[in-house]
């Protein structure tokens, strides 16, 4: 046997020896300090407990934001890709698809605190200090509209805050209300007095498609009736020269038409970029049948409205004031709030960056103009 193959055996012969006493104790570790249990412990509760002093504001918030936050959430928590949307979706709870932000679904700000402070940015937890999760809630709050844009949080005012959805949520009191009604033994014979019968059928219930001949979907024809079918001659159809008689000699197209056509396929590719520029859009801003105020106003009918028309929507000062001044949302005006917002309307509360590219803001306003009122 060589020197290699005794040195394993002898491994494994000492492992065996020592396992019953590792069995009894690892002695690995030691108790943790408290003053260590205090550095981990960084929850957050929405009584405000656990909140570190410090306070930021929303323009720090929003510089915060765009250098750790927005390559995943976006610019302005309109979200990128798979990434959460973080703004706007209020009113949209009952949906089909409701938009579930800090905004529209979340009950508590120190969830919105703890989160961050806890574990963001992906893959860089816990490198955002005290004062930027404070700047990045307020930022956060005010891109939600719930707050100004010279608003600054802080532990002392933190707890004065109150989310939409607050009251949106109750206890979960299954264990009490649910659990004793599935914990009995199940009745496995005779559960039932008297006959069993079948009372309702699915398709009684609304719950089988039907189709258009009121029979369920899918119901195979008998076979007699498919044979009836096949037998049946196919209607004859006018001889296609007949057609071509009875109708006048075509005239040649008048020449601007092929112009009119290349315009009108260009106004729809137009258009067609506008919609995909607008899901930068639509986190906030609803468009099309129905559509409702969100944390933004709804913009069917915005290309020639007056600035602040949307009913029930409560504009920023800012805003308020192109309003009494009379102010419209032509093409003009909306090329130059949406390069640069903040620029146009100082003071307003929409956080969104602007859209730098020429061609994209046309684009919109394509789109919009097309919505109609």
């Amino acid at each position: 046997m060589s020197k290699s193959s005794n040195l394993l055996l002898a491994t494994a012969l000492a492992s065996l020896m020592a396992a019953p006493a590792m069995a009894e104790k690892l002695g690995l570790g030691r108790t943790a300090l408290p003053e260590e249990i205090e550095a981990w412990d960084v929850a957050v509760l929405p009584d405000g407990t656990g909140l570190p002093e410090g306070s930021g504001d929303v323009e720090t918030g929003d510089e915060v934001f765009a250098e750790k936050c927005a390559t995943c959430h976006g610019d302005f928590a309109e979200g990128i890709d798979s990434w959460p949307v973080l703004a706007g979706g209020q009113g949209t709870l009952r949906d089909v698809r409701p938009v579930k932000t800090i905004g529209s679904y979340w009950p508590y700000l120190s969830t919105v605190f703890d989160y961050v402070h806890r574990s963001m940015p992906f893959g860089g937890a816990q490198t955002v200090t005290n004062d930027e999760a404070y700047a990045i809630a307020a930022f956060l709050l005010y891109s939600n509209g719930l707050v100004e844009d010279d608003f600054v949080l802080s532990k002392e005012n933190f707890t004065e805050i109150t989310m939409p959805n607050v009251d949106g949520f109750y206890p979960d009191d299954r264990a009490e209300s649910e659990y004793p009604l599935f914990s009995a033994a199940a009745c496995m014979t005779n559960c039932v007095e008297g006959p069993v019968q079948v009372t309702k059928r699915a398709i009684e219930l609304n719950v089988t498609p039907e189709d258009p001949d009121g029979k369920p979907a899918g119901t195979i024809p008998p076979i007699f009736e498919v044979a009836e079918a096949a037998a049946e001659p196919a209607a004859a159809e006018p001889a296609a020269t007949e057609v071509a008689a009875a109708e006048p000699a075509a005239t040649e197209p008048a020449a601007a038409e092929p112009a009119q056509t290349e315009v009108a396929e260009a106004d729809h590719e137009l258009i067609e970029d506008g919609m995909k520029v607008f899901k930068k859009c639509a986190s906030c801003h609803k468009v099309g049948e129905g559509a409702k105020n969100a944390s933004g106003p709804q913009l069917n009918g915005i290309v020639g409205r007056p600035v602040g028309a949307s009913e029930g929507f409560k504009y920023s000062k800012v805003l308020q004031d192109l309003a009494a001044a009379g102010t419209v949302w032509d093409a003009a005006n909306l090329d130059a709030f949406l390069l640069d917002p903040k620029g146009f309307a100082k003071g307003t509360k929409m956080s969104f960056a602007g859209l730098k590219k020429e061609e994209d803001r046309a684009a919109l306003i394509a789109y919009l103009t097309s919505l109609g009122g």
